[in-house]
């Protein structure tokens, strides 16, 4: 259930702020965002998947923690933007 290598690619050279980076803040809570939309379709199918649910709500606590740090260190405005962006509100 992992991310498919071209669109983990579409979504790095989407988000990178830099020609080589790969594991910005950004970069990591737009991959995070498409791992979450991916388990979550897959929990709507398969509800008795404890296992995947227990992973899905680490990994939402995992971008909650990036979201602020990325809050403290880039300042509210991109935050913001990228989160509009990725359609977290």
């Amino acid at each position: 259930m992992a991310i498919q290598k071209e669109k983990k690619v579409e979504i790095i050279s989407k988000f990178k702020q830099a020609e080589t980076d790969t594991g910005s803040a950004p970069v990591q809570i737009a991959l995070m965002t498409e791992r979450i939309n991916e388990l979550t379709e897959h929990l709507k199918s398969h509800k008795k998947d404890k296992h995947s649910r227990r992973g899905l709500i680490a990994m939402v606590g995992k971008r909650r923690k990036m979201i602020k740090y990325m809050e403290k260190t880039a300042g509210d405005k991109d935050t913001k933007k990228l989160l509009k962006e990725l359609g977290i509100d």
